[in-house]
């Protein structure tokens, strides 16, 4: 019985590594670039050998892919959430308030993606965003609906992604912009639900 314990505890480190290793490439692919950040660097880094590192990731490219795809998982489960929901007010209230809060929890990923376009694009990692943002889009969206209120759906979700960078240098508590760049995307949706 030990050992099926220990298994876990080894797990759980490992995972752990795993993250650190993500957070800290992120950190440097954010200071110094993408293309200009080595494995060895990200290895000096965390304090390990690149054979340690080597053991999670074998790339830079598969760094910043996990990262994407563990960031954005939140996204993925709301989609999937939200097709399943009535096409009800209060559950593209919801939506529109478990986006922000994916949003968020990536804003660093996010920040990387904005700045560092021509990697994103090569690694299709935009590619796989847009589309998910489509998928959602159409959760948000009555497919009935006057197009002034698609159009309203759609401000919407670009009000979320515009918190997150046209904000940064706008004065005030972070959380403070958050809920009024939440409380008008809601407001959208709300205008657009009763347009239907």
């Amino acid at each position: 019985m030990g050992g099926t314990m220990d298994g876990t505890n080894q797990q759980r480190r490992r995972g752990d590594t795993r993250q650190r290793i993500q957070d800290v490439a992120l950190e440097l692919f954010a200071e110094q670039g993408y293309e200009k950040t080595s494995l060895r660097e990200i290895a000096e880094q965390l304090d390990v050998t690149k054979a340690a590192l080597y053991y999670h990731f074998k790339t830079k490219e598969e760094i910043l892919v996990s990262l994407f795809e563990d960031l954005t998982r939140p996204i993925e489960d709301l989609i999937e959430w939200g097709r399943q929901q009535p096409h009800t007010l209060a559950t593209k209230q919801e939506i529109v308030r478990r986006y922000s809060e994916a949003l968020a929890g990536a804003a660093p990923l996010f920040r990387f993606m904005q700045e560092n376009q021509a990697t994103v694009r090569d690694l299709r990692i935009g590619e796989t965003f847009k589309e998910r943002m489509l998928r959602l889009r159409d959760i948000l969206i009555d497919p009935d609906a006057e197009l002034i209120d698609k159009v309203r759906c759609v401000s919407a979700m670009f009000t979320l992604h515009a918190g997150m960078f046209v904000l940064q240098d706008v004065e005030g508590d972070p959380e403070d912009k958050r809920k009024a760049v939440l409380e008008v995307a809601t407001d959208l949706v709300t205008q657009a639900h009763q347009g239907a």
